[in-house]
C-alpha cells in the first residue's frame, strides 16, 4: 500500500514539474511582450517620472518599467500558486490526506528562481548604471557649476579641469534667478565645485542629481539633453535657511542659438540680454525669487 501510494506521487510530481516549468516558460515570454511596448505609460510610469528629457532618462525608465513588470508577474505567480493551493487541499474530510515529506523539483525551483531574478536585475542595473557614469574623453560643452548659499553660478569653460579658462558666466542672487543656458543633442559636461558647504544639483527632468562638494573633489557627470524647453532646477541637499529657496532654470535651446548665445557672452553682454539676442526669454520662466526674511521684515515695515 505505502509503495503503491509512493509511486502514485513520484508520477504525479513530473507533471506537476512541466506545468510548472511551462508556466515559467510563458512568464518570460509574457515579460518579453510587455517590455517590447510601453506598458509604463498605461500605468503613470508604475510612480516613475516620465518626463525625461535624456537618453539615460530613458534607460533608467525602462530598466524601472521592466523591473516592475518582472516583479508583478513573480507576484502573479506566487498569489496564483498559494490560492490555488487553499482551494485545491481544502479540508475535504476527517481523512489524513498523503504526506509528502519532499519534492525536489519544486524545491529546486523556488530555491534557483530567487537567485536567477537578482542575477537578472543585478545584471541590468549594472549595465545602466555605467551608462549613467559613462564621460567622454571631449564633451561637446563644459559648464562649471559653483554653488554657495544659497545661490549658483555658472561659467561656461573652453576646456575640463581646473587649469580651463572660463569664457562666459551667470551668477545668481537674491533678485536674479540664474538661467543656465545648454544646447541639445550635445555632450555636456558638468563640474561642480562648493564654495561653502555641501550642495546637490538636480534637475527633475534629468532624472540625475549628483551632491557638490567643497574643497578640491570636484563631481563631474555628462548628459545629453534631447528636448529644448525651460526646466527648474534645485538644490537636493539641505543646506541651511534659504536650502528650498536655491532654485536655477536650466534652459536648452538649439546648437545654433547656443553658439550665438556665448558669442554674446563673450562680447560683454548680460545673460538677460543675451537670452533676449537669441529670441528666449531674458528671465527664468518656470520659478521666482523668494523674498529672504530681511526683504519680508522691510515689506511688511513698509506698509
Amino acid at each position: 500500500m505505502y509503495a503503491e501510494r509512493a509511486t502514485v506521487s513520484g508520477r504525479s510530481r513530473r507533471p506537476g514539474a512541466t506545468r510548472l516549468a511551462g508556466l515559467g516558460l510563458g512568464a518570460v515570454a509574457l515579460l518579453t511582450l510587455l517590455t517590447g511596448c510601453d506598458v509604463g505609460s498605461a500605468f503613470g510610469g508604475f510612480g516613475w517620472p516620465q518626463e525625461g528629457i535624456t537618453p539615460t532618462a530613458h534607460r533608467m525608465y525602462d530598466l524601472w518599467i521592466g523591473s516592475t513588470v518582472a516583479a508583478l508577474i513573480v507576484g502573479f505567480i506566487t498569489w496564483g500558486l498559494i490560492f490555488w493551493c487553499i482551494i485545491r487541499y481544502r479540508k475535504r474530510g476527517e481523512e489524513l490526506p498523503p504526506q509528502t515529506r519532499y519534492n525536489i523539483p519544486m524545491e529546486t525551483i523556488y530555491t534557483a528562481t530567487p537567485f536567477l531574478v537578482i542575477a537578472v536585475l543585478f545584471y541590468y542595473t549594472a549595465i545602466v548604471q555605467a551608462d549613467v557614469e559613462r564621460t567622454s574623453k571631449n564633451p561637446d560643452v563644459v559648464v562649471e557649476v559653483v554653488a554657495f548659499k544659497w545661490n549658483w553660478q555658472f561659467n561656461y569653460r573652453d576646456g575640463m579641469g581646473v587649469e580651463a579658462r572660463t569664457v562666459a558666466s551667470t551668477l545668481g542672487d537674491s533678485d536674479y534667478i540664474p538661467v543656465l543656458v545648454v544646447p541639445t543633442h550635445k555632450k555636456i559636461r558638468f563640474e561642480e565645485t562648493s564654495k561653502d558647504v555641501i550642495h546637490s544639483f538636480w534637475v527633475p527632468e534629468l532624472l540625475f542629481k549628483r551632491d557638490v562638494f567643497p574643497g578640491p573633489l570636484r563631481n563631474v557627470f555628462e548628459a545629453t539633453v534631447e528636448r529644448e524647453g525651460a526646466y527648474v532646477g534645485r538644490c537636493a541637499e539641505l543646506c541651511g535657511t534659504y536650502h528650498s529657496m536655491m532654485n536655477f532654470e536650466m534652459r536648452a535651446v538649439s546648437a545654433d542659438r547656443y553658439a550665438q548665445f556665448l558669442d554674446a557672452m563673450r562680447a560683454g553682454r548680460s545673460t538677460p540680454e543675451a537670452l533676449t539676442a537669441i529670441g528666449e526669454a531674458p528671465y527664468a520662466t518656470k520659478t521666482t525669487p523668494f523674498e529672504t526674511k530681511r526683504q519680508l521684515k522691510e515689506r511688511k515695515a513698509a506698509q
